[in-house]
């Protein structure tokens, strides 16, 4: 269960960029990003919510927001949008089972974050499974031969 977990919370990110409101335009740049990275889709979800309170639900170029999910070989990218506060996180995590994808991660991440533009991003690593690895290493290196 080795593997990259990489996050980014976005701001700023330009509501006229149809990657913030259209299914279709965030589907694109997602798996566009997906092959770029060398990484390997295996299913998708793009779902749009209903526009925010007080706007008209039928309207739709009404800013609503978009949460797409991109099941990989190696795990899953998720993006979720929020046109009404130009915000946007990214979450992408590899496995590196066999191999070590994390170059691949990073450059998944890297070009969304470019798509998005924001004018502000947070972003996290974390290295899941390190412990666990560490304490089976430690165990059977202890252990009698």
């Amino acid at each position: 269960m080795r593997g990259l977990h990489l996050t980014a919370d976005l701001r700023g990110c330009a509501v006229a960029r149809p990657l913030m409101t259209e299914p279709a335009a965030l589907r694109s740049i997602c798996l566009d990003a997906v092959a770029a990275a060398g990484l390997r889709p295996v299913g998708e979800l793009f779902h749009r919510f209903a526009p925010p309170a007080g706007t008209d639900a039928s309207d739709a170029t009404a800013p609503a927001g978009i949460t797409g999910v991109v099941l990989l070989a190696e795990s899953h990218l998720a993006v979720h949008t929020w046109p009404e506060l130009e915000a946007a996180t990214l979450d992408v995590y590899v496995c590196n089972l066999g191999a070590d994808n994390s170059a691949r991660a990073e450059s998944l991440l890297a070009a969304l974050i470019a798509a998005f533009a924001p004018s502000a991003v947070e972003r996290h690593a974390l290295e899941r499974g390190a412990a666990a690895a560490a304490s089976a290493g430690a165990a059977s290196a202890s252990a009698p031969r």
